[in-house]
């Protein structure tokens, strides 16, 4: 794809993006192993003697930003809890080709057990951060936050979002439980029920607790107005021109945040983030991000 280019690394900002829930963690690197190796690596188990050890360089093949190095380690740890690990690199921080990232050492078996595994989910969360750091150096000098959509791979969520954290970018809700998010097929059933969009939200306003967060999306400039009015915290404009974009935040006129989504990318986020807009959702930060080439280069001893 075209839009994965890093930052430059005198650009990155190394941040401090939380942590990924432990139990996730283990579900996900368990889920993995268990595909990855069901009975055990045959080719190690049979070409490789008992007692020989390695150590393994998690190392950078171009720039970016990681995301993962703890995970890396924990797959590392829940494949044999006697690998020990440096990580050198702290996530969210940036590197250049050839910097060293994490080093392992311990049983040669175990490492290369543990290998595709570790890489698999290291270089698609590198590569998740790196395409958001791009994405929140394009906004930079404007108050547009960049954030993310549920367009993740399916049981890899909380690692992807954790990614775009690392990246410097911000979370939209985490699943259909968190908000109210009133999206186009949602309108699409309103009208053939012939219920009206601004009734609809102060019904629902009525209903809702005083924490839970209310978001509408519209496709008009018409239907601003009357989403606004009926209560709204966040108004989501899809697919707006800049000029629409424009127009919808005097409208809004800080009664409610305004996000702008559909048709951003790389080439386009820095003009919507000029028009006013408090937040643009991009989904191409987790369902377009490419692996980041990282490799894991290892020197075996008897």
């Amino acid at each position: 794809m075209t839009d994965t280019a890093a930052p430059t690394t005198d650009a990155l900002v190394v941040t401090d993006p939380g942590s990924i829930p432990p139990h996730v963690l283990r579900r996900v690197v368990d889920t993995a192993l268990e595909e990855d190796a069901p009975w055990g690596d045959v080719t190690s188990e049979t070409l490789i003697p008992a007692g020989a050890t390695a150590t393994a360089v998690l190392a950078a093949r171009e720039p970016g930003v990681l995301s993962g190095g703890g995970v890396f380690v924990s797959v590392m740890h829940a494949v044999d809890p006697t690998i020990r690990a440096e990580v050198h690199v702290a996530d969210g921080a940036g590197f250049v080709a050839g910097d060293t990232l994490v080093t392992v050492s311990g049983p040669a078996r175990s490492v290369l057990r543990a290998e595709r595994v570790a890489l698999n989910l290291v270089q698609r969360m590198s590569g998740v951060a790196t395409l958001t750091a791009a994405y929140v150096a394009a906004v930079a000098g404007t108050s547009a936050r960049i954030v993310d959509t549920r367009k993740t791979t399916p049981g890899l969520r909380a690692l992807e979002r954790y990614a775009v954290r690392c990246g410097g970018g911000r979370n939209h809700r985490t699943s259909l439980s968190d908000a109210v998010m009133a999206k186009d097929n949602h309108l699409a059933v309103l009208l053939a029920s012939g219920i009206d969009i601004g009734d609809a939200v102060r019904a629902a306003r009525q209903r809702l607790g005083h924490t839970v967060h209310l978001e509408v999306e519209v496709d008009r400039v018409d239907q601003v107005e009357p989403v606004v009015a009926a209560g709204v915290d966040t108004i989501m404009l899809d697919n707006f021109g800049p000029d629409e974009l424009v127009e919808g935040v005097a409208i809004v006129a800080g009664r409610a945040l305004v996000e702008a989504s559909g048709g951003v990318s790389l080439d386009t986020v820095g003009a919507i983030a000029a028009t006013g807009v408090d937040v643009i959702s991009v989904g191409a930060l987790t369902h377009s991000a490419r692996a980041l080439d990282l490799g894991l280069d290892i020197a075996v001893s008897a």
